[in-house]
């Protein structure tokens, strides 16, 4: 799963890490003034790559904005990471965002860990990296996707309350193979276009059985797929 660039939260108050607001992660030009007076932020950060690369982009990242937390007296620290992200560890990126998970873990500011499933909203995306013309190969990996405003919110509901010195994951109502959720997508665009089952197609089959289902004690969202795609 990808997810956006990360915000300190200060109250109502976002301010993301992006160039154009001043702040950058890796240079730590304009950090310390967004973090000030903020007791809470979320951290979603994107690394720029998913190969091994990413796992020194968030080595970098994460120790700039965990050192100018703790300076600015920020009380809780909350990453959005993946479900599951501990299962794979043949994929560069789910690695990274484990060592990214053992940093916050490690660090000085009380933290909350919250493992989202994948999102509705990059159905799209993932088929386009097997997509060969009017067929698109999928593994049956198992999924639990959702949808990316209950993710926010849920992730939200955390980062107000108390810090959870651990993890929870938070999913969707329904348990999908990817050719599935393929398939599900493209009867309901009425896109001619051919779901192949293809145990070796994409970075998701190197996922195997219930790796990316939400643990026990999950907050499930209320959107079912199906729902989501025909609003």
């Amino acid at each position: 799963m990808r997810t956006g660039r990360p915000g300190p939260l200060h109250k109502t108050k976002l301010a993301r890490d992006a160039r154009s607001t001043g702040v950058d992660l890796l240079t730590r030009e304009g950090l310390g003034a967004a973090l000030r007076g903020a007791d809470v932020f979320i951290d979603a950060t994107q690394s720029p790559t998913a190969d091994d690369a990413s796992a020194d982009f968030f080595r970098r990242a994460t120790g700039n904005l965990l050192t100018a937390a703790e300076a600015a007296g920020v009380q809780h620290a909350v990453l959005l990471s993946i479900v599951g992200v501990d299962q794979v560890p043949d994929l560069a990126y789910y690695r990274a965002k484990v060592l990214k998970e053992e940093l916050f873990k490690a660090g000085a500011v009380p933290c909350s860990i919250v493992r989202a499933s994948q999102f509705f909203e990059y159905t799209d995306e993932i088929m386009s990296w097997t997509a060969e013309g009017d067929n698109i190969r999928l593994p049956p990996t198992l999924l639990q996707p959702i949808a990316l405003a209950d993710a926010a919110r849920a992730v939200t509901d955390i980062a107000t309350g108390a810090p959870l010195h651990g993890v929870r994951d938070v999913a969707g109502l329904d348990t999908l193979a990817l050719d599935e959720l393929g398939k599900v997508t493209l009867t309901a665009r009425r896109d001619a276009r051919t779901i192949v089952t293809d145990p070796d197609a994409g970075p998701f089959a190197a996922v195997s059985g219930k790796a990316l289902l939400a643990s026990d004690g999950a907050h499930i969202a209320p959107t079912h797929y199906l729902d989501w795609l025909t609003a």
